[in-house]
């Protein structure tokens, strides 16, 4: 690339964006911008630096200790939030780089996709969602972690497109950019994936439980299977302009998805726990309702501010790690030895 004259990085990275992306692509130069105006970076576009925000925040290092599917599993090769997240992140970068999309745009939407996400996985959603008269849904959790909670009220201040594809990474709804469609793949890539691989490691599933109509189609094995998934989508995008798999790839992926609810997320033994974690979450959940002056004080100036102090407790109860919850649980409710 020809550096132009007085031309920062950034602007010579937005000239190389146009002339290397599929017109299709979302350029970071288009981007509809953020809720507050900022200066520009002279090196980074703006979905890098979005991308930098959300790796260097408080919300994305406490994905290390929140739960993926095994509620705070011994060994030490289960994915937790954390790893769930990058495998979400590199899926959506293989697939658009395939693609020549914006793959500042796919890391930024993947990294921040589940920033929101509860202790002890769907059982802490479901708890809150259930408790909560406001509802709690851990994709809305999401944005208004980024847009709100992190930076002590501040939030990051993140594009739009980013906050987009972090809103609609889930089934029930279709992101505004290509690249968030990728993430919303990506995520159902990863986690169908690595669930199955971390319930045969647990001895819930074998190989050769998965049916033979489904493994014809996509593959037996569940490297055979991330492979098929990312090579259709990458071919079948290309043929058609847009993020889709193929009708037959599709469909097997329908199938596969609930065969694992049947054998793997409804599993007796699998989820034997999560009745423990859910009341949990609802005891943590009445108790600062309750007692409203213990949350921290960014918390309560929140509610200083007009925010209702039911979706503030949620904010400060959903954030927290597995860890911390039980040892928050334990300190409030669990009596201590005497030491006289």
């Amino acid at each position: 690339m020809q550096k132009g004259k007085n031309m920062t990085i950034r602007e010579q990275l937005e000239q190389w964006e146009k002339v290397y992306l599929s017109p299709y692509a979302t350029f970071s130069v288009n981007s509809k911008g953020r809720d507050r105006v900022e200066e520009q970076c002279d090196i980074r576009p703006v979905f890098q630096r979005d991308r930098d925000r959300i790796l260097h925040s408080k919300s994305f290092r406490r994905l290390k200790d929140k739960t993926q599917v095994f509620l705070t599993p011994e060994g030490d090769h289960y994915r937790t939030r954390l790893t769930h997240t990058l495998e979400v992140s590199q899926n959506a970068r293989t697939i658009a780089k395939a693609l020549r999309m914006n793959e500042d745009l796919v890391e930024a939407i993947a990294l921040g996709h589940d920033l929101g996400h509860t202790p002890f996985g769907h059982a802490g959603e479901r708890a809150l969602n259930e408790i909560c008269p406001y509802g709690f849904k851990h994709n809305e959790q999401s944005v208004r972690t980024v847009e709100k909670l992190e930076k002590n009220g501040a939030g990051l201040n993140l594009t739009f497109e980013v906050r987009d594809g972090i809103r609609n990474h889930q089934t029930d709804s279709m992101p505004a950019t290509l690249e968030g469609k990728i993430v919303r793949f990506s995520d159902k890539i990863a986690y169908i994936h690595h669930d199955m691989d971390d319930a045969i490691r647990g001895g819930i599933l074998k190989e050769t439980d998965v049916p033979k109509e489904i493994g014809d189609v996509i593959g037996y094995t569940t490297g055979e299977r991330l492979d098929h998934f990312i090579h259709d989508l990458v071919t079948t995008s290309f043929e058609t302009g847009d993020i889709k798999m193929s009708e037959p790839v599709a469909l097997a992926m329908k199938k596969l998805r609930a065969f694992m609810f049947e054998r793997v997320y409804q599993n007796p033994d699998a989820k034997s726990e999560e009745g423990k974690a859910e009341m949990l979450m609802k005891t943590l959940y009445e108790y600062y309702l309750k007692n409203i002056d213990k949350l921290p004080a960014d918390f309560l100036k929140m509610i200083d501010e007009g925010e209702h102090r039911e979706i503030v407790v949620c904010d400060y109860v959903g954030a927290m790690t597995d860890r911390f919850a039980i040892a928050t649980y334990e300190e409030l409710f669990i009596p201590k030895s005497w030491h006289g």
